[in-house]
């Protein structure tokens, strides 16, 4: 019986619109939990045709918000003006503007020392800023260099988790994670902890994480840390229907090629004496 219902819904995930191995991987993880949990999935889920539709709608339910809530196109979702921050005398930042709208990407660029994850902190509200003004949207997306995520939990566990800090419902919340992990060219295994994941695979996993309720601002710290040459390529794609979609971007790279794409970039200097 639960192969025909995987068979079933896999079919009409197919007529739905999605791609076969999608299909496949959704109709195949819904049956292994259903398995895990010892019911049979018609009993778990209902009828293959209709959690087919339910899922289908739970799939693109980010991106239908996104759209459908979208905010009017230029409008700003991150300002900043005269920003500073010191410890003590040390300076880290000085005097820095941005404006950065719906739709964009702006790219902070800049040598070892001159105060990039620092802008990226303060811009997400981790860092208090010693001077100036920081505005931003409330729904914001962050994704940090290192860290970030929760070494013994599972991806699917992290896309549950994440997914309540936003209201969403836990089966919703893995469907999306699952769905934008696709995305990257990733297909998380059920059963591998965050430590035991790749480093490039880690930093997807962030990626995921800071997207997962479509938010209008996305911050990224180096996002690529550990992508191959494949991963990155799919990676700039994301990237390009974040912005079509509306999203404010701001990026730290120092990937002279991602500035062809960008609106913005602001180049920092290590300041004197640090």
């Amino acid at each position: 019986m639960t192969g025909e219902w995987e068979l079933m819904l896999a079919g009409q995930l197919v007529e739905a619109g999605l791609g076969r191995a999608e299909a496949d991987g959704l109709a195949r993880d819904a049956a292994a939990e259903a398995l895990d949990a010892g019911r049979d999935p018609q009993e778990l889920y209902g009828p293959a045709v209709a959690y087919a539709s339910t899922l289908v709608r739970t799939l693109h339910v980010a991106e239908t918000r996104a759209l459908g809530a979208n905010r009017r196109a230029g409008e700003v979702v991150l300002r900043l003006r005269s920003v500073s921050k010191s410890y003590g005398r040390r300076e880290i930042l000085s005097g820095i503007d941005l404006e950065l709208r719906a739709g964009e990407i702006a790219a902070v660029v800049g040598a070892n020392g001159s105060g990039k994850s620092t802008l990226l902190g303060i811009c997400a509200g981790l860092i208090r800023p010693s001077r100036g003004v920081v505005q931003r949207v409330p729904r914001i997306g962050y994704a940090p260099q290192l860290g970030g995520v929760a070494p013994l939990l599972t991806p699917d566990e992290h896309f549950r988790l994440f997914g309540a800090a936003s209201r969403m419902g836990a089966r919703r919340a893995r469907a999306t994670g699952r769905r934008l992990a696709s995305l990257l060219g990733w297909h998380p295994r059920r059963d591998v902890v965050a430590s035991r994941l790749s480093g490039g695979t880690r930093q997807k996993l962030n990626v995921v994480l800071a997207e997962l309720d479509g938010p209008d601002l996305i911050l990224l710290d180096e996002p690529y840390q550990g992508f191959d040459e494949d991963s990155y390529l799919i990676f700039r794609s994301q990237l390009l229907r974040w912005r079509d979609r509306g999203a404010g971007i701001l990026m730290i790279t120092h990937m002279l090629h991602d500035l062809d794409d960008v609106d913005h970039v602001i180049e920092l200097h290590p300041r004197e004496g640090l």
